[in-house]
């Protein structure tokens, strides 16, 4: 009977024993680990998820908009935007819509648990071939580089900029998947300034450039068909001279007691000039093409198109097209924009050579504007856009501001990237369309080339290790094929005019580019650009005599739709969170921002 009651006593002992161990709360990642880095797909699915918070369609940023509706191109009607906030100033430490913080650096956690544990010899990616293993663990290896430098662009592109005390800085440089004890000391973490974290992007990409194939093609099962969308070597050549370009551009250059000698500025656009020169030619990136409307909903991916995301749906249909084709008309292109495209033969529309005409606007115009907007009897689906008031039936337009709230609010709709189908939104028998989101085109490789060489050498030299371009044959070329024309003589005269001169011209026709591309906001502020322009729309009256246009003339009355507050030089950099700078001491904010 002893021994029983023994024996029983021992039993309820080892049951509160196992109930206290099954109880015992363990944080999330202290499960799995043997089994995610044990199998390929698993440890490979930790590296993709580093993929997963790239932007994957054109109007993404806060609330599905253009980031550049929070410029001079566009406005929005999407009133609860945070982007139509970010339009009037409203941004702070603790409000940034385009922050992006906590996302990359979440995204480094992924990167690095794979390096430190994905490649390790436990795991094998391909069963019987040794070659197929180390090809796989090559592109993989690559990858990772490709993807902890694109997060470290993303983080300089937002955050990068000057302190109060004059210098130049990016973000928090890591390396590696932080411990817990490297948690509890994160007051010790500072942010790197802005060329040591280029510099660690560029050896990033190097790495990436070692690894990566050049591009994906054929059956093979690593680097085939099968595997496009991924990091190439031509997108890591392209990314690097994405931050190259960034690194020598004014705003980010230290100020004070910190400031740099203009020898130094000049030796930044040098290694731009020549890393996309590098790029164009290592890379294998091929010549400039001009954007055609092919592009928008192709059935192959374009050769402009180096890293993209593909995306078969009508999502940015639904969010831009006109209300009266079931669209909710969000993007809203500028007066400012249009005027900014030039006439048929390379002319400014304010040019005393120019053949425009303020009352028949968009007649013998720049082909980009076409690819670009949709305008007032411009032919929509089968029928001309009605963006007016009639001044004889006092009534609007089906597709004018007065007759539906949601109608465009500056005389324009957006046409670049959408789908031209017939009846895409229709609610009985819509459809679908295909759709690329390119995140790096071969023509930003050449722009950055173009602007560097005049920024290192003016328009017409050539740079030693940039091979034979010089500034003014490569916008030659471009402007050539965007407007389809042989004679130039507008863009000898810009350049005979010097450096300065040729520089704007260098910076519209960016602007033409890669328009709706997300890239104007971020242009503006590394260039220093005014930021307050306002927004100008354009007002049209149909009269018996037919169409009157009101804000068309860049020399007459002018129509504001929309004001910009960006009234003091802290705008020009975002602030870091405030959660963050609380959490850290060290972390030094962008001037005018910390406590705002």
């Amino acid at each position: 009977m002893k021994s029983q009651l023994l024996l029983s006593v021992f039993l309820v002992f080892l049951l509160f024993a196992a109930c206290d161990k099954m109880l015992d709360t363990k944080p999330d990642n202290q499960y799995g680990d043997e089994f995610t880095w044990s199998l390929p797909n698993k440890a490979e699915g930790v590296l993709v998820n580093a993929y997963a918070n790239i932007m994957t369609q054109w109007d993404h940023w806060s609330g599905n908009n253009f980031l550049d509706v929070a410029t001079d191109d566009a406005v929005t009607n999407d009133f609860s935007s945070g982007l139509y906030s970010l339009a009037f100033g409203s941004l702070s430490n603790q409000s940034n819509p385009i922050g992006n913080w906590n996302t990359a650096y979440n995204q480094f956690r992924n990167i690095h648990l794979f390096l430190e544990n994905g490649l390790n010899d436990s795991i094998r990616y391909s069963v019987v071939d040794d070659e197929v293993e180390q090809a796989m663990r090559n592109r993989l290896l690559g990858e990772a580089y490709f993807l902890r430098a694109w997060w470290g662009m993303e983080l300089l592109r937002i955050y990068g900029g000057i302190s109060e005390d004059g210098q130049a800085l990016g973000y928090v440089i890591i390396t590696k998947n932080l411990s817990m004890n490297d948690l509890q000391t994160v007051e010790g973490l500072h942010r790197n300034t802005y060329e040591e974290c280029v510099q660690q992007i560029t050896n990033d990409l190097d790495s990436a450039i070692k690894y990566l194939p050049l591009a994906y093609a054929g059956p093979d099962r690593v680097i085939g068909n099968s595997q496009f969308g991924r990091a190439n070597k031509k997108a890591a050549w392209a990314l690097k001279s994405r931050v190259h370009t960034m690194a020598a551009s004014p705003a980010f250059q230290p100020q004070g007691s910190y400031a740099i000698s203009a020898d130094s500025i000049q030796r930044k656009w040098q290694r731009a000039a020549i890393t996309a020169y590098r790029a164009i030619n290592e890379g294998q990136l091929g010549s400039f093409t001009a954007l055609t409307a092919a592009n928008f909903n192709p059935a192959v991916t374009p050769t402009d198109f180096l890293f993209r995301i593909h995306f078969n749906n009508s999502n940015m249909e639904s969010r831009n097209y006109p209300p009266a084709f079931f669209g909710q008309g969000r993007a809203n292109p500028s007066q400012n924009l249009v005027d900014a495209f030039y006439d048929s033969r390379g002319y400014p529309i304010d040019h005393a050579q120019s053949n425009y005409d303020p009352q028949d606007p968009y007649a013998n115009r720049d082909p980009r504007l076409a690819l670009t907007v949709y305008y007032n009897g411009r032919v929509f689906d089968n029928r001309p856009l009605e963006i007016y008031y009639d001044s004889e039936t006092e009534t609007y337009g089906r597709d004018a501001a007065g007759s539906d709230y949601r109608n465009t609010r500056t005389g324009y709709y957006l046409r670049k990237w959408l789908s031209a189908a017939p009846d895409m939104l229709n609610p009985i028998q819509g459809s679908n369309d295909r759709h690329m989101h390119a995140l790096l085109r071969r023509s930003e490789v050449y722009f950055n080339l173009t602007e560097a060489l005049n920024e290192a050498v003016g328009p017409f030299f050539a740079l030693q290790g940039a091979g034979t371009h010089t500034a003014i044959s490569l916008i030659t070329d471009i402007r050539g094929k965007s407007l389809s024309i042989s004679s130039d003589p507008y863009l000898i005269s810009v350049a005979i005019g010097g450096q300065e001169a040729f520089r704007k011209l260098i910076q519209n026709e960016r602007r033409l580019e890669f328009a709706f591309e997300n890239m104007r906001y971020f242009d503006m502020r590394r260039w220093l650009l005014p930021l307050d322009e306002p927004v100008r729309g354009c007002v049209v009256t149909k009269t018996s005599e037919g169409f009157v246009y009101q804000g068309t003339d860049p020399n007459g009355e002018t129509v504001i739709v929309e004001e910009r507050l960006f009234d003091d030089p802290k705008y020009y950099y975002l602030p870091l969170p405030y959660s963050e700078l609380i959490k850290n001491p060290n972390l030094k904010d962008n001037r005018g921002w910390f406590g705002r």
